[in-house]
């Protein structure tokens, strides 16, 4: 089942649509990816493009997905996952890259409505989980997550390798 074709909830009440990602609205998903960036100390990390953007949510044979909420016009909030696969569970899971709600739209209920649109297609699949991370100084944002229930797993540190680290792993 694609990303497209899983229901979402109906328009937010301040006239606001929560929907997938279609083509055409990749100015704005990339400014929000910058303004993520910005908010999390790394304006100068983003280098993805208009066309990484188009083809990685609408390609051939998309692996990323996003959901959006639309209001005035404008992209205002955003949700880029993909899929997961759990050994342990033997399925798949959905793995939240990036959540960002422009700031001038904090607390108008898009980030819960972004969550429980993922946790909906997670429940319509049967994917027991929906994970992401979140910077450990983020006190809002952790604030939020634990207020819908999400738990942090203290034991688990997240491990990254690129550049030359990758580079040189891959020529041994």
């Amino acid at each position: 089942m694609s990303a497209a074709s899983t229901p979402l909830p109906p328009a937010l009440a301040d006239g606001a649509v929560l929907r997938s990602a279609a083509p055409g609205d990749e100015d704005g998903i990339l400014a929000a990816i910058h303004a993520l960036a910005v908010y999390e100390r790394e304006p100068d990390a983003v280098r993805t493009t208009i066309a990484d953007l188009t083809a990685a949510l609408f390609g051939d044979d998309p692996k990323v997905f996003a959901h959006v909420i639309e209001r005035d016009g404008g992209i205002r909030a955003i949700a880029v996952w993909f899929l997961t696969f759990s050994t342990w569970t033997g399925r798949h899971g959905i793995w939240l890259e990036d959540l960002f709600v422009d700031e001038s739209d904090r607390g108008r209920g898009y980030g819960t409505a972004l969550l429980a649109s993922l946790a909906g297609v997670a429940l319509e699949r049967g994917y027991p989980r929906l994970e992401w991370t979140v910077l450990d100084w983020n006190a809002p944002a952790v604030g939020f997550y634990r207020s819908i229930g999400a738990e942090g797993l203290e034991e688990w540190t997240t491990q990254r390798m690129s550049g030359d680290a990758l580079a040189s792993l891959a020529a041994r």
